[in-house]
């Protein structure tokens, strides 16, 4: 794997080496011992699957507070997706910044995401589907999330927005900064 350190302080765009021959292709998608040499570290305990029909799909800003704190690995395999992080972790270099990738079968990239960060995606596709594997399991009352339009948070999103939940279309707007998590270092 081919590991690209991000814009934002922890986050790593993945790139599979993907080798083919007459039968098709193989690649690995994760490697305990690679990920630990590039600072991804923790158990993943959760297998997360999504499929959104329809292109324009939005699907977040989420995140969920400590102990519960999860860090994912994303990946799109079918259709594609802008995924987004920010970097909520006060202290961090890159604290409330955030960045794009566009993620697709096509283009087999993946995405760790750490703890710390709000996590969402628009898809670009109709009929998408993303898998991701989580550092923490699901707990609702842990669950926490940015309001997809968020003016502190300023995501351009690439289209318009035709499907959102009514939770992920009514998280509270940010009143200055944020303190749900505090920078390790």
């Amino acid at each position: 794997m081919i590991f690209h350190q991000t814009t934002l302080t922890d986050a790593l765009l993945v790139e599979p080496e993907i080798r083919g021959d007459e039968r098709g292709s193989f690649a690995r998608t994760m490697c305990k011992s690679e990920f630990e040499q590039h600072g991804i570290r923790g158990e993943f305990v959760q297998q997360n699957t999504s499929v959104s029909a329809h292109k324009g799909t939005l699907r977040g800003l989420h995140f969920q507070l400590e102990p519960h704190t999860e860090g994912k690995f994303v990946r799109c395999i079918r259709g594609a997706i802008l995924d987004v992080i920010v970097d909520i972790r006060q202290g961090s270099p890159t604290f409330m910044r955030h960045e794009g990738f566009e993620l697709s079968a096509e283009n087999h990239r993946m995405l760790w995401v750490p703890p710390g960060f709000a996590h969402s995606f628009q898809t670009l596709a109709d009929d998408t589907e993303v898998t991701y594997l989580v550092t923490a399991a699901y707990a609702p009352d842990a669950e926490r999330g940015l309001r997809y339009s968020d003016p502190l948070v300023g995501v351009e999103w690439p289209l318009p927005v035709t499907t959102i939940s009514d939770k992920d279309a009514n998280w509270p707007l940010l009143d200055g900064e944020p303190t749900f998590f505090r920078y390790a270092g």
